[in-house]
């Protein structure tokens, strides 16, 4: 095969579709328009979203404000007293023994820990996030909190704990 052998596949190319060029030409007379109405006309037909007149979708939802932030990071909260009944002394809190203890649903997901409750023995904690009240309850207990990086997870919409 050469360069100027070159062709189209046959039936690839169709010939424009000459209307309004009288009836021989088997697009004549209406031109494929339909006898009358708004869409016979010259520059006729709707706006694309135009409900026939009926109050329109647009119109017929709430105005909803704000916006969701697709950056947010959404964690798993587990509070103090949670830990209390399931942790010993010296135990070290990780987000994989929250899940194994029933207290997260996932492992993979960020954990928050909060203050509600009180720490009585000496905690290892290792979270992605802690509150003020419960660091200063842990540290008083004799416990360490160290912070995780955060995963960089894509959460699906809809599945945000």
């Amino acid at each position: 095969m050469k360069l100027h052998e070159l062709r189209p596949a046959p039936g690839a190319i169709r010939k424009r579709k000459r209307v309004a060029r009288g009836i021989a030409a088997g697009q004549g007379k209406t031109a494929g328009r339909g006898t009358k109405g708004q869409n016979a006309r010259s520059g006729g037909g709707v706006r694309p979203y135009f409900e026939g007149g009926q109050l329109p979708l647009v119109r017929r939802l709430p105005y909803i404000r704000g916006f969701t932030n697709i950056f947010k990071i959404y964690y798993q909260p587990v509070n103090l007293k949670d830990l209390r009944d399931r942790f010993p002394a010296d135990a070290e809190v990780t987000p994989e023994a929250l899940a194994e203890a029933g207290l997260i649903r996932s492992a993979k997901r960020p954990v928050v820990l909060l203050g509600d409750g009180d720490v009585d023995r000496p905690l290892k904690v290792r979270v992605h996030r802690v509150s003020r009240s419960a660091r200063a309850k842990i540290e008083a207990a004799g416990g360490v909190v160290e912070l995780l990086p955060v995963p960089k997870l894509r959460i699906k919409r809809g599945q945000k704990h």
